[in-house]
């Protein structure tokens, strides 16, 4: 078995592949929601309790805490903030954007000028951006479909920088350093999330989310801070999922099953042992996959409402890739560009 430093020290990691295959199966998820408006209808959610697009964000949560991490350790909390919101913003904004003004335009009922002069679409465009709402609907688009709104995976943004706001003041106070409490912050919350599943009744979702997403981002994080000691080991990660199904319909099962798929995704990004350049491109596609997946998928729908989820699964799949392109060719490269020029100045300067 190989340690987590290790993997990192080797030429090339797969942290780009699996980050756009998590981004491509939050789209495969959504395209069964889409059609019909039943969650349930989505892959894995009968079997696991959670649909295949929540695993994905698992996913994600997992390597943006391990990767995050590594980049306020390394490079110091003003390169950070900067780098995290070169990365966010931009791409959030054109998409918001690209969507309301552009593809709303396109596919609204209500004539143009009465588009354009609705106080919803603008409160959309200022939800969007300053609260990551998902839920807004613009007039007259998308109204006949299942769910009204258009851009529905930004609300995981809210989370995601907010775990980034934690780390943040983590490592101003030192905390970072003192590595056990990373551990502590991990079991902490999978204590928290274990005994809000012995409350009577149904768990409220916006609960578990709330200590789901910041569990999986901080034991993305531990394992960074415990890379020289932590182990990348396939029959651990399997025995992690198996115990995960034992415990299955207990309250241990949802922070049992959240931690298994951070060690898991993680074993994926350092521990497959094909080492290529074609599995971490210099091109990342995965968050514009995830911003304009949805979009792509609720106009499908709408110009062809009677076509299954799997007859408007491939187009909706290499659609989404090819705005995710343009996003990357023309948003998300030049912001990337001027992090590295901000970054090259300060290190100059000093």
């Amino acid at each position: 078995m190989v340690t987590v430093a290790a993997g990192l020290g080797q030429p090339h990691n797969a942290f780009g592949a699996v980050r756009l295959a998590l981004a491509l199966l939050v789209v495969v998820s959504h395209a069964f929601s889409v059609t019909t408006g039943a969650i349930l209808d989505e892959p894995l959610t009968r079997l696991t309790g959670y649909t295949l697009g929540e695993h994905a964000v698992n996913g994600f949560f997992a390597v943006s805490g391990f990767l995050v991490t590594m980049s306020l350790m390394r490079r110091g909390s003003r390169d950070y903030v900067v780098a995290r919101a070169l990365r966010i913003v931009p791409g959030l904004a054109a998409a918001t954007l690209v969507v309301a003004l552009g593809l709303g335009s396109v596919m609204t009922t209500v004539s143009l000028p009465a588009y354009w002069g609705d106080p919803g679409l603008w409160r959309f465009i200022q939800g969007t951006l300053t609260t990551f709402k998902s839920n807004a609907a613009l007039p007259g688009v998308f109204s006949e479909n299942p769910f009204r709104f258009p851009m529905g995976t930004v609300w995981t943004l809210k989370y995601e920088v907010l775990c980034y706001g934690g780390l943040l003041a983590a490592g101003l106070v030192g905390a970072l350093r003192r590595r056990r409490l990373g551990l502590l912050l991990v079991a902490g919350l999978a204590v928290a999330l274990a005994l809000a599943g012995l409350r009577g009744g149904e768990m409220p979702k916006a609960l578990e989310t709330a200590l789901r997403l910041p569990l999986i981002f901080s034991a993305g994080a531990a394992l960074f801070l415990y890379a020289d000691r932590a182990r990348l080991s396939w029959p651990l990660a399997l025995a992690l999922l198996a115990l995960a199904g034992l415990l299955h319909g207990t309250a241990l099962y949802p922070p049992a099953l959240f931690l298994a798929e951070a060690y898991g995704v993680l074993c994926l990004g350092l521990g497959l042992p094909i080492r290529h350049p074609a599995l971490d491109p210099r091109a990342d596609l995965s968050y514009g996959s995830y911003l304009y997946g949805w979009p792509v998928q609720q106009s499908l729908h709408a110009l062809f409402p009677t076509a299954s989820a799997w007859l408007l699964l491939g187009p909706s799949l290499v659609l989404t890739l090819a705005v995710a392109a343009l996003s990357w060719r023309f948003v998300e490269r030049p912001a990337l560009g001027w992090k590295a020029r901000l970054m090259g100045r300060r290190e100059a300067l000093a």
